[in-house]
């Protein structure tokens, strides 16, 4: 699948929306990307995460995880196609952690996934777990990098499927706010509906 054809399971699922939103780092935009919508469909799932595993590099893999909410099915999909355990990072009470009773070995080489990124933030706090664990994350795979003119915001290989340039803003510079005329949506995953 090429960029565009992976954009048409977005733009087909409803999944890509238009409007007012706040994104789980806080950020504002007027698009954002329900990834939800596009992996409740099995078939989808499976293409994006086969775009995924065709973006790891090298074969020695101990383990996937992904950031809750958002990177869960794309990661367990992943895990899957690559035949590895999957385990995942949660928030409790704003803060990430590993818990259900899943453990890191020490060494562990761990391959973080997520369904969409902007800021990183979550991706940064579930690779912060893993090494708190014991654990070498190696590389971070994405379905979209919503900002992919952004440097530095992993210590390791990062690489996506679909790079969209999404402008953001903070609450204060938001040109969405200062017109007035859309309420703010919080759809995101940090306790938001």
């Amino acid at each position: 699948m090429n960029q565009n054809e992976m954009l048409a399971l977005y733009e087909n699922s409803g999944a890509l929306l238009t409007g007012h939103f706040v994104l789980s780092s806080g950020r504002h935009s007027a698009r954002y990307l329900q990834s939800a919508l596009v992996l409740e469909q099995p078939q989808n799932s499976t293409q994006l995460a086969q775009q995924l595993v065709n973006l790891v590099q090298g074969e020695a893999i101990d383990l996937v995880v992904a950031p809750a909410l958002g990177g869960l099915i794309i990661g367990y999909e992943v895990a899957r196609l690559l035949n590895k355990p999957f385990i995942f990072t949660e928030r409790k009470e704003g803060e990430m952690q590993l818990r259900r009773g899943f453990t890191i070995a020490s060494g562990a080489r761990v391959l973080v996934v997520e369904d969409v990124i902007t800021t990183g933030g979550s991706v940064r706090e579930c690779m912060a777990v893993v090494k708190a664990c014991g654990g070498v994350p190696f590389q971070v795979v994405a379905v979209v990098d919503r900002a992919p003119d952004a440097e530095g915001r992993f210590d390791v290989p990062h690489q996506t499927a679909i790079t969209m340039q999404v402008e953001t803003y903070t609450a204060e510079a938001c040109p969405l706010c200062a017109a007035g005329t859309l309420p703010a949506v919080k759809p995101g995953s940090r306790g938001h509906a």
